[in-house]
């Protein structure tokens, strides 16, 4: 068994781990990374964030050649579906990506051990590689533990990545399903939901809860729950799904409504879970290590990301916190920079979320709901696209772009957007959160004409009743 030293042992290769690595390297530490997979970034790259955006991207291409472009004068005559070639092109930009870490490893001088990790002792980490490998050990002054979440299950639905499929089977189905249920109204389900909508399947989405989007804006969830019905996807609210067969021929799902009444039985080609993800913690050793777990199995941390246990620490998913890529990376640059002596933080308050649908939906900060319960006083600035000059050249006028202020000292609180380009728009509220603006400096920069932009500007300009265009 072969030992090495390291200043920092990475496990896990995903967005938090492999940015931890990165920038670890680049202040001078000696790092390594495991991960299992065989293949760096993880969830999000392989099974989820890029997969799911690029089919997104291809979906949406699809739908505006078969129903949109004649209205702008293209006659683009009859439209057709290669879904092996759209599979093909996905895979060929996961593959892309990864190489490119795997480069970027190479290039700051990062070891990368394919294989799984286990805490083994004060300061080391034992990698077992697939295929019964040799076993190795790896001595670390500091160990990160950065391995991301799994999917969340539910009780009586078995996944079986075949009839009913989690999101990492929805990304790989051979052909377009009839009929597609999927369970969960999150940003998963609408996003893999709008996909298969587009490419044919009629979709059901069955929901717990009596609104889409947990967490969500209340106004941007009302929006994006009429622009759903509009396209054509079908939501049961209020709904819980209590048991599921897989068929030869389909599924077959038992639901009732939440308040209690009388079970029905709905009938589908497939079946997405997406009910959440869970903390992944499986075989790490944080048990006999004693690296100490909440109550809903994720790792506790302090302000600087230490866990319970000298020398060891813990960002991303498997920490909680808003489960998102970029705030993993975030938290890995920012242990990094403390590992090296530096002063590295992640402001919570200005971490962006988006639903990658058309339109797409942003958040940032706080929302309505949220500063009514803590009872802040907060005025709103509201514009639609429906006045932006640019969505009306586009033909992509729903949705609006809303700020929230203190309203006595004018900071920005909040942000939220339903709209084009919405997560590409989030990004100049979340400069101005960061550096702690006000409605009036967003509302007095200069936007370029005709630009989406300019709905920012003038929602800002709303909050202090003097939008020009509405």
């Amino acid at each position: 068994m072969s030992e090495k030293t390291y200043d920092l042992v990475v496990i896990g290769g995903g967005p938090g781990g492999y940015v931890a690595a990165i920038r670890a390297a680049q202040l001078g530490l000696k790092v390594a990374c495991v991960e299992k997979r065989g293949a760096l970034g993880g969830t999000c790259l392989n099974v989820g964030c890029i997969p799911s955006k690029a089919l997104l991207q291809s979906s949406h291409h699809y739908e505006v050649a078969r129903h949109d472009l004649a209205a702008h004068g293209v006659k683009a005559g009859s439209v057709g579906l290669d879904l092996a070639t759209m599979m093909k092109r996905k895979d060929a930009v996961i593959g892309d990506l990864t190489k490119g870490i795997a480069f970027l490893f190479k290039k700051n001088k990062v070891d990368y051990h394919i294989g799984a990790a286990t805490l083994a002792g004060a300061g080391k980490v034992a990698v077992k590689p697939p295929k019964g490998g040799a076993k190795q050990t790896l001595e670390a002054k500091n160990i990160l533990i950065a391995t991301g979440s799994d999917v969340a299950p539910l009780a009586g639905v078995a996944i079986d990545e075949n009839r009913i499929v989690s999101s990492t089977g929805a990304l790989k189905l051979a052909k377009v399903p009839k009929s597609l249920v999927v369970i969960g109204a999150g940003f998963i389900g609408l996003e893999m939901g709008s996909v298969w909508r587009r490419l044919g399947a009629q979709v059901t989405v069955i929901e717990f809860l009596d609104h889409i989007l947990p967490g969500a804006d209340g106004e941007v969830a009302k929006t994006m729950l009429r622009v759903f019905k509009k396209q054509g996807m079908t939501l049961r609210l209020s709904t819980k799904v209590t048991g599921a067969k897989a068929l030869k021929s389909g599924v077959s799902l038992t639901v009732e409504p939440v308040a209690g009444g009388k079970a029905e039985t709905v009938k589908a080609d497939v079946v997405l879970v997406a009910v959440g993800r869970r903390p992944y913690t499986e075989g790490l050793g944080l048990d006999k290590a004693g690296v100490a777990l909440d109550d809903g199995g994720f790792v506790k941390v302090d302000g600087g990301f230490k866990t319970n246990v000298a020398g060891i620490f813990a960002i991303g998913d498997v920490i909680g916190g808003a489960m998102l890529a970029h705030k993993a990376e975030d938290e890995g640059v920012a242990v990094a920079e403390i590992l090296a002596g530096q002063s590295g933080h992640v402001n919570y308050e200005a971490i962006p979320g988006v639903v990658y649908t058309w339109p797409e939906a942003a958040s940032l900060g706080k929302t309505e709901e949220q500063l009514k319960e803590a009872g802040v006083a907060y005025a709103v600035g509201k514009f639609p696209f429906t006045a932006n000059s640019r969505a009306r050249c586009n033909a992509d006028t729903d949705g609006f772009v809303k700020v929230l202020a203190d309203a006595e000292t004018d900071r920005i609180l909040g942000v939220h957007i339903v709209g084009p380009a919405a997560g590409d728009l989030i990004q100049e509220a979340v400069v101005a959160m960061e550096f702690g603006a006000s409605a009036e400096d967003l509302a007095r920069t200069c936007h370029g004409h005709p630009g989406l932009g300019e709905a920012v500007k003038e929602a800002a300009l709303g909050v202090a009743g003097r939008a020009i265009h509405i």
